[in-house]
């Protein structure tokens, strides 16, 4: 154990930095997430790891934003999202790690030109949502978290602050609770996969409500461009070393 402390600290670091930032910002932070955890304990046990601190990232969210939910939308994202987490999940467990990474590679650095070629989407009805969540469920259950693509259509219905982060982070949620499941049935939640998660829950916890504590304090414009950047350099190492 005492050789997989620095490990530990190292995940418990990038854990409460990024959970921080997703409270601010209500996206981001798995993505950026899941290449610290792929070069710490690789690709496979990466995936389910994230979802494990997701879980408590995406709920304390939830909690501290509790009275600004918008329920219908949680509702439809559910309907869409909960079957294709499954589907997203049962893939993973037998699909090979270098297609795997290459996908995420081009995943992460295309979420940065799908944002940068968007103008704000349309308001779109709420039972669109569950074709969002479809789309959110499979991605995430594949590459752990899919947030940056999801943003705009919360969004796009008007949504702020604490409604935004608390009813993507609900929904968010639902999608991580499939995933575990799945992840547990196809033999992914190792030992190491489940005390690492519960190790790092303290930090994301931690990260969440410092987050909440300084929303509005900070730009939300040089957010959204060290995110990117990050997301742009973390697709290219995927790409180069598939």
């Amino acid at each position: 154990m005492t050789d997989a402390l620095p490990t530990l600290l190292l995940a418990s670091l990038a854990a409460f930095g990024l959970a921080l930032l997703s409270a601010v910002a209500g996206f981001g932070g798995g993505v950026l997430l899941l290449p610290v955890f792929t070069a710490l304990f690789g690709l496979r046990a990466a995936v389910p790891m994230l979802t494990l601190t997701q879980l408590s990232s995406n709920g304390s969210r939830v909690w501290l934003n509790r009275g600004a939910l918008r329920w219908p939308l949680i509702g439809w994202f559910a309907l869409g999202a909960v079957p294709c987490a499954v589907a997203g999940g049962l893939l993973l467990t037998h699909a090979p790690l270098a297609p795997l990474k290459r996908l995420l590679g081009v995943f992460l650095i295309g979420v940065v030109l799908w944002r940068r070629s968007q103008r704000r989407p349309r308001r779109p009805p709420d039972p669109a949502f569950a074709a969002v969540g479809a789309v959110s469920g499979l991605g995430s259950a594949l590459l752990g978290s899919v947030g940056p693509l999801t943003a705009p259509f919360f969004l796009a219905v008007g949504l702020a602050r604490a409604a935004y982060v608390g009813t993507e982070a609900a929904s968010a949620l639902v999608m991580h609770v499939t995933k575990i499941g799945v992840y547990g049935a196809g033999e992914l939640l190792t030992r190491q996969v489940l005390l690492y998660g519960i190790a790092l829950t303290p930090a994301t916890l931690l990260g969440a409500w410092a987050g909440k504590r300084i929303v509005g304090r900070i730009s939300d414009r040089v957010f959204v461009l060290l995110v990117e950047a990050g997301l742009v350099v973390a697709g290219v190492l995927f790409l180069a070393g598939a």
